[in-house]
């Protein structure tokens, strides 16, 4: 991440959509490249001058939903009544279809994609929205009704109106920067955190909330000041809060306003993407932070971290597909691929030491503590064969960076988490069995338990909206498809030998 555009022009359009809603041009929307329908837009629906009103001014604030107004207006609207009426009508159906279930068909931006969508009824909505002249409310109900999105919303706008102020300079690698130090690059440290409004610009105004007060000094000196405001945005990051300036924080520091604000808008379109009442029992994991959410009966139960697949060929997959049975000491069956790909160079006595060995033309893992599926395999009914599983190596918990598997998702303390599920489930007592047996063994669920691998970039974490590196690069293909700028180019990804999957 070395430099961060966004939407160039459209940034200042954005903001004059927001600051001048009463703004009433209008006109043929472009062609569908979204999800939305193909809808027939005869002059049935009878707008009147409140009714359009309304849908304009919604349509000017589509920048809180991380929208470009002019995907669903653009120029004058006709004359003609009939005519009128047809462009109203479309920009309505379209852009309800944008709140109600993203602008984007996420399978046509992903490889893999089968997490459940809503299923909105838009047209019958806005034909009722219309006869009870309520346009603009019906409208302001389909986005996501949650804390989140509505953080990212305010988060959004936020970023918009910082971008418009301009970018810093960047800042180029070098050693690293530790608290007391002497280095030239930190005039350009503080101007990256002015531009994020995380100090205040040389005074003590407050940018947003939780702004640090305005450092007072050009100095090259990385003071204690500084460093506070530098552990802000690790922690917005993901990162160890240590105040060190090395290369991820670097990265963190040069991701602008407006490099923000794009990945909050993608967001926004990604929650979008799902359903509102999801199943109140569930596991969540965001392979882009690599966390995983346990919900039970609505609430949050507890956060572990995760390793998910590497940047490539061993991405992993945006999927919905449920636990049905606990694995007590598994067998790795070692894919094809990974045998080809990395094994098949091990020598036979690498293998025998790591318990690998031949069975009917097969090379699998014996259960044991050095199974690459550790003590316990979570088995879900997925065509992609991705599951949650153990590992040996808990180490690698500790990371900031966790994108190693060939895909399938390691769970930190997974154990733990199993013998919970169990105890939920009511057979933990034969679960607790299987372990001691030492043995493979299969122990199904009475109740399923849906699991949801999504990707992204931004999202709130319950108290401050949260970043991360778009390591796989599926933010460029959202972004093409809401008509943004594409980001900036990422390093090539060093593939990491890695035993698991």
């Amino acid at each position: 991440m070395k430099e961060h555009v966004w939407i160039g022009g459209a940034v200042g359009f954005a903001l004059l959509s927001v600051a001048l809603p009463s703004c009433s041009k209008g006109g043929n929307p472009p062609a569908q490249t979204g999800s939305g329908p193909q809808p027939s837009v005869a002059g049935e629906l009878a707008w009147n001058k409140k009714t359009e009103r309304q849908l304009l001014d919604a349509i000017a604030q589509a920048p809180a939903n991380g929208l470009k107004p002019d995907l669903f207006l653009k120029g004058e609207l006709p004359k003609d009544d009939a005519q009128r009426n047809a462009v109203l009508t479309a920009a309505a159906l379209r852009y309800a279809d944008a709140l109600a279930r993203g602008y984007v068909d996420p399978k046509k931006v992903s490889a893999i994609y089968t997490l459940a969508r809503p299923s909105t009824d838009v047209r019958t909505g806005l034909a009722q929205a219309i006869q009870s002249g309520s346009v603009g409310d019906w409208l302001a109900s389909l986005p996501p009704q949650t804390e989140e999105y509505r953080a990212l919303s305010q988060a959004h706008l936020h970023f918009l109106q910082l971008a418009a102020k301009g970018t810093s300079t960047p800042i180029p690698n070098g050693k690293p920067i530790r608290p007391g130090r002497v280095d030239k690059r930190i005039p350009l440290v503080v101007a990256a955190l002015q531009a994020n409004g995380i100090i205040g610009p040389s005074s003590p105004t407050q940018s947003r909330p939780g702004a640090h007060a305005g450092v007072q000094t050009a100095s090259d000196r990385y003071t204690s000041e500084i460093a506070q405001a530098v552990r802000q945005v690790q922690t917005e990051f993901g990162l160890t809060a240590d105040g060190v300036i090395r290369g991820d924080t670097i990265d963190a520091l040069n991701a602008d306003p407006s490099y923000r604000a794009r990945q909050l808008a993608i967001a926004m379109e990604r929650l979008r993407w799902l359903v509102r009442d999801p199943p109140p029992t569930r596991i969540d994991v965001n392979t882009a932070a690599s966390l995983l959410d346990y919900w039970r009966d609505g609430a949050l139960r507890q956060q572990l971290r995760t390793i998910n697949g590497q940047p490539g060929k061993w991405t992993t997959p945006q999927i919905q597909a449920p636990i049905f049975e606990l694995v007590a000491n598994p067998y790795w069956h070692v894919p094809d691929r990974i045998v080809e790909d990395e094994l098949s160079k091990k020598s036979a006595a690498y293998l025998a030491a790591n318990d690998f060995s031949w069975r009917e033309g097969r090379l699998i893992q014996l259960p044991g503590p050095k199974n690459s599926l550790g003590v316990v395999k979570f088995d879900m009914r997925d065509p992609q064969q991705i599951y949650l599983h153990d590992t040996p190596f808990k180490s690698w918990f500790s990371a900031d960076e966790r994108h190693r598997s060939h895909g399938c998702v390691r769970v930190q303390n997974a154990l733990d988490f199993a013998l919970e599920l169990a105890s939920e489930d009511g057979v933990q007592d034969r679960f607790q069995e299987a372990l001691a047996s030492g043995d493979e063994t299969y122990v199904k669920l009475k109740r399923e338990i849906v699991v949801r691998l999504f990707y992204r970039t931004a999202f709130w974490d319950g108290s401050q909206v949260q970043f991360r590196s778009d390591i796989y690069g599926w933010d460029d293909d959202v972004a093409r498809a809401l008509g943004l700028e594409q980001g900036a180019s990422r390093a090539a990804y060093r593939q990491q030998e890695d035993v698991g999957p």
